[in-house]
């Protein structure tokens, strides 16, 4: 499985005789750790930065993709690592940490793996070293979010670990003022509510946590800006939960359940990962959760959609009576192998996500579904002041090819209400990874604001932040970043108005 799935002119080179716009071993050289640790201003730019983009732009992502001599089986079991770029003035400056977490500095200290992965790292010594060793590393790679004042490293199903903004340095694990006791799950997919009607419109941090068995328990957390909690419930569902993000509105939550079976046994016994003992199933549905924000007022109610696996979510708002929710969807879950090699992957023996649009009515507990986007497409983004409302524009890491599957190589916006496609590829030699919507201060048009990406350059080795006019994403880069170094492939990310970078400036 991976998550680097794949834009460009018509002078693109064609680079093999199934008309791929890349090539294996360019895609491959993101795929190596970065193991130091910098601090510089970004001096070597194309382009110029705008002087009204002030802020930081935090990264998260597997730094390290071995231990030791020992290699991760998957990208999603390597340690996290905290990038910030920091801009003000027309000046950048970068920096990256690792994440100090317990399990980081225990490995580094021993040099060896000490912990088994969920998506199959395993400890040397064969399965009788991995059997019944259930303790799982908290390994913060996969988001990091500034919220009360409070820099926050998250990882899938697990504590977060608090950082300095300023420095990236670990302060520790973050129990959210004694909400969180060890051990509890806290979802790297948190969703700020612009407008919280419940909070006389003031914004809202909104996430969640998930325990899965034959039943599975979600609970909902709400914050306010200053970190404080203002809600709590949980809400136990029927059967396995696979649940890696949410979609929000103004009145729900709204979770896929995607239709999985879970056998623990092989991870038990030290033969899998957890990750590895889930299978899609063919004949189930996918389950549409919806959990009302305001619970006692209404219950929970589930939906039966079409057959499909969702990881990631775009957006989602209510009209009259209905709810429409725009989601990545794959035709299956992309299963991780046990013996195979995540930088061999075979694209073209793995579903590619597309865009889909589900029209749900909670009244008659119906759902219909069409295709938004048919390419390649994953990590969709759009304006902050848009999450949980209609929404007319959407920015989403896609392949180059219009059909097939493949890694992301560019930027695709999608005019939703005219249906109007504008791609920026970074193909042949480029590979990009999540992109972020950042608004122009004072722009009142939806689509008034930059895309910041970062990509990997392979002709020079290196990775590059790329700011796009999100107003003409197939136009020329506003400027380009170069960095002095390249950066693993990455996960998520946000972006703060706070420019957290050196007190004597950039």
């Amino acid at each position: 499985m991976s998550t680097q799935n794949a834009c460009q002119t018509a002078t693109d080179r064609t680079l093999s005789t199934e008309n791929r716009f890349y090539d294996r071993q360019d895609w491959q050289g993101g795929y190596r750790s970065l193991p130091d640790e910098y601090d510089y201003s970004i001096d070597d730019i194309d382009g110029e930065i705008p002087s009204e983009l002030e802020g930081t732009l935090f990264r998260n992502g597997p730094g390290l993709l071995e231990v030791g001599d020992r290699p991760v089986h998957h990208p999603f079991d390597g340690d996290g690592m905290v990038c910030a770029i920091a801009f003000k003035d027309g000046r950048a400056h970068f920096k990256n940490r690792f994440v100090r977490t317990e399990g980081y500095i225990a490995e580094q200290k021993a040099n060896k793996m000490l912990y088994r992965g969920v998506f199959g790292t395993q400890k040397s010594g064969g399965w009788w070293a991995n059997a019944f060793d259930l303790k799982l590393k908290n390994i913060a790679n996969t988001n990091v979010i500034y919220w009360g004042e409070k820099l926050l490293a998250l990882g899938e199903a697990a504590e977060p670990h608090r950082l300095d903004p300023a420095t990236l340095e670990t302060i520790g694990k973050d129990d959210l003022n004694g909400l969180l006791q060890p051990g509890d799950a806290f979802s790297a997919h948190p969703r700020i509510d612009p407008c919280c009607e419940m909070d006389g419109g003031a914004p809202c941090l909104v996430n969640f946590s998930v325990k899965a068995g034959i039943s599975s328990t979600i609970t909902i957390y709400e914050f306010n800006p200053a970190g404080d909690l203002l809600r709590q419930h949980s809400h136990a569902i029927p059967g396995f939960a696979f649940l890696h993000d949410m979609a929000i509105t103004p009145n729900y939550c709204i979770f896929f359940q995607n239709p999985v079976r879970f056998n623990p046994l092989p991870f038990v016994f030290g033969l899998r990962g957890a990750a590895e003992c889930v299978a899609f199933d063919p004949s189930g549905t996918t389950k549409v959760v919806l959990i009302p924000r305001t619970p006692g007022n209404r219950e929970v109610q589930i939906l039966e959609a079409p057959s499909s696996f969702v990881f990631h979510h775009a957006n989602a708002w209510e009209e009259e009576d209905k709810i429409y929710v725009d989601s990545i969807a794959y035709d299956s879950f992309p299963t991780v192998e046990p013996d195979a090699d995540f930088r061999e992957l075979d694209f073209d023996r793995v579903p590619a996500g597309q865009l889909w649009r589900l029209e749900l009515s909670a009244g008659s507990k119906t759902v219909e579904h069409r295709v938004l986007e048919s390419r390649c497409c994953e990590f969709p983004s759009l304006h902050p002041q848009n999450v949980g409302r209609n929404y007319r524009y959407v920015y989403i890491g896609a392949a180059r090819a219009e059909t097939g599957n493949a890694p992301l190589q560019g930027v695709l916006k999608l005019d939703l209400h005219s249906g109007e496609r504008q791609l920026y590829s970074f193909a042949p030699r480029g590979f990009g990874s999540e992109p972020l919507f950042v608004p122009r201060p004072g722009g009142t048009a939806e689509d008034d604001g930059w895309v910041l990406v970062m990509v990997y350059d392979a002709a020079h080795d290196r990775s590059d932040i790329v700011i796009l006019d999100a107003g003409n994403i197939d136009g020329e880069p506003v400027a380009r970043l170069h960095l002095k170094h390249h950066v693993p492939y990455g996960l998520h990310g946000s972006f703060t108005s706070e420019c957290f970078a050196k007190s004597n400036g950039l």
